[in-house]
């Protein structure tokens, strides 16, 4: 059994966005296309309350983008994204949720960040996601979506530790920086996992 995981297709995340990933609406029509080569979908949703620490609003003085220690973590300061109930946490209209059997909301703790759609950054606090599938039967997991850099990066990292055979399918994502996402698919097949396109799974 093999489950695609979208992570975090929200408009915040679009250009126009507050923390728009470059280029991120173009995976749109490819997501919509591979959902139907899968049995099971799933999507994770950032989901942060206002308060949330991540966001450099929250810190005076300090500026977006510059790195802070949080729960004895490094952590990006980043502008105010995906605030619960808000248009911009909302997934994009674009996107088919028609398939989409179960949401995975994170980053609703405003004490520690959440990039994975399994786990928030420190490991404190699991979403269910992996028992989940888990429950599903699933033995491999297909990623796509936003950041390929960041939540998708981290939540393939998290798959393969629970033992998921992962893939991350490239053209299926965008990341904020080109550099940092190589370094992800990198560090991604050092843990065994794969990086494939997604013609391989159309075809």
């Amino acid at each position: 059994m093999k489950a695609l995981l979208l992570i975090d297709i929200q408009n915040d995340f679009l250009p126009g966005g507050t923390l728009a990933v470059p280029e991120g609406d173009q995976i749109i029509p490819l997501v919509n296309q591979l959902q139907e080569k899968f049995n099971l979908v799933v999507a994770t949703q950032d989901w942060h309350p206002q308060n949330h620490k991540s966001f450099a609003s929250n810190h005076p003085g300090k500026k977006v983008f510059s790195i802070i220690e949080l729960q004895g973590l490094e952590q990006v300061l980043w502008p105010a994204h995906c605030v619960q109930a808000t248009a911009g946490a909302q997934l994009v209209k674009t996107l088919d949720t028609r398939r989409v059997e179960a949401l995975f909301r994170k980053g609703t703790n405003p004490e520690v960040d959440s990039y994975s759609g399994f786990y928030d950054n420190g490991h404190l606090k699991s979403t269910g996601l992996a028992d989940y599938l888990r429950g599903k039967q699933v033995k491999e997991v297909y990623l796509a979506g936003l950041a390929g850099d960041y939540c998708v990066y981290y939540s393939a990292k998290d798959a393969l530790q629970e033992g998921f055979t992962t893939y991350l399918i490239e053209d299926a994502c965008r990341p904020i920086n080109q550099q940092a996402y190589q370094q992800a698919k990198d560090d991604i097949t050092s843990k065994g996992g794969h990086v494939v396109q997604s013609h391989t799974l159309l075809g």
